[in-house]
């Protein structure tokens, strides 16, 4: 039979759907890790989703004799386009099973979609922002997924790869081993950092006192330290409204950690999470009927791996050791709760300084995921291989900025 593409209208119908699709296909995978649906749908929704403003969107279903057999979403980011002088059309939200005609018609559709639109290149998978999902999964495909990371099938990058997209930016995920106590000389280079720049570590009890104190000053924050990164997208005063209400009510203030200068003034922020992916998959992508219990579960602390979702240094402190201050204060908050592990979120394989910071822990490579970009594609003309080697990519931003998000 013949593959259908659809052109999916932005209601909630269409979307649920479009999100439901993903945990369909995984059906059974022990390694995927499903968002709730009602998260993509509001990420996908163009009433609820502030990136909106600045983005444009187009989701495509594609159809076998009535079945669902993939799905992918164009984003044009404007804010990012204009930053960089580039026509980049994204694709997201991608999905399908291993068939060619499946995936050369989804593909065409949704870079006919952006040609357009005046777009001359395709790279993905990519979100609104780095907020989103983002990076094929090329390596560690037999490792747990996490919430804030794509799990693909193996099959995925060799699409990519015959229909002529070639690799650009790489990350990787790093496993790593909650020590029984903070390292002495990790623990001595945290008080020299502290006494030198005159720095405090902040703890906080209260939800809304970290929200009327810093929730806006910590995103801002990540503004400052992610701008620099690889396809980075500024978060603007809505989207840093729209994500505090979102994840505030789900953190452990536990294993959130604030440094501040003399005057109070955000210097750096490391926040973490118990894992939920396990809970994940019992939800099946809904709070009802029972995935609200599995997720209040782990909500309770039943989890043994915690999650680094991110980490942004101001950068005139950026490689000054600041990081040593965050896990120190971190680290007891982790061996308290039980956690055998951390895992990282991705870190762009190039930025050294970054990866060094675990340079102190029992730690090991975990995943690796690439994006892949195709220039000048016109729908349904002959793919033209890309050069061989390594994936090219931009320079290996400096600082510590991103244990998460680039």
């Amino acid at each position: 039979m013949s593959v259908e593409i659809r052109a999916l209208q932005p209601t909630r119908s269409q979307l649920r759907k479009f999100a439901r699709f993903g945990i369909d296909l995984y059906e059974g995978n022990p390694y995927y890790v499903p968002a709730l649906i009602h998260d993509d749908v509001n990420t996908l929704s163009p009433k609820v989703n502030p990136a909106f403003d600045f983005c444009e969107a187009q989701c495509f279903m594609a159809y076998r004799d009535g079945k669902p057999v993939g799905r992918i979403a164009g984003i044009i980011n404007n804010a990012v386009n204009g930053r960089t002088g580039q026509k980049t059309l994204r694709f997201g939200f991608v999905d399908f099973i291993d068939d060619t005609e499946v995936v050369d018609a989804l593909f065409d559709a949704c870079a006919a979609w952006g040609k357009e639109r005046g777009m001359d290149s395709m790279l993905g998978p990519m979100g609104f922002n780095d907020m989103d999902h983002e990076g094929m999964l090329v390596e560690g495909f037999v490792q747990l997924g996490t919430m804030a990371t794509i799990y693909n099938h193996p099959y995925y990058p060799r699409h990519m790869e015959r229909m002529g997209f070639t690799p650009e930016a790489e990350w990787v995920e790093m496993a790593i081993k909650i020590p029984d106590s903070i390292p002495d000389k990790y623990a001595r280079v945290a008080e020299i950092v502290k006494t030198r720049n005159n720095l405090k570590v902040l703890k906080f009890t209260s939800r809304k006192k970290i929200k009327e104190q810093y929730g806006v000053a910590l995103f801002e924050l990540i503004n400052e330290a992610y701008d620099q990164l690889y396809g980075y997208s500024p978060l603007t005063p809505r989207q840093i409204d729209y994500y505090i209400d979102m994840y505030l009510g789900i953190l452990n203030l536990d294993f959130v950690t604030v440094v501040v200068d003399s005057e109070d003034r955000l210097v750096a922020v490391g926040i973490s999470i118990q894992s939920f992916s396990k809970a994940l998959q019992k939800a099946r992508g809904r709070l009802l009927p029972t995935g609200w219990w599995h997720l209040l579960q782990t909500l309770r602390g039943k989890s043994d791996i915690v999650d680094l979702l991110l980490i942004a240094v101001k950068p005139e402190y950026q490689n000054k050791g600041v990081n040593a201050l965050l896990f120190t204060d971190l680290i007891p908050h982790y061996i308290k709760a039980g956690f055998k592990h951390a895992e990282t979120n991705p870190e762009l394989a190039g930025n050294d300084k970054v990866r060094g910071q675990w340079d102190y822990f029992d730690t090991r490579l975990h995943k690796r995921r690439r994006s892949f970009r195709r220039r000048r594609w016109v729908p349904g003309s002959p793919p033209r291989p890309g050069p061989p080697g390594r994936p090219r990519g931009p320079p290996p931003p400096g600082g510590e900025a991103g244990v998460g998000g680039g």
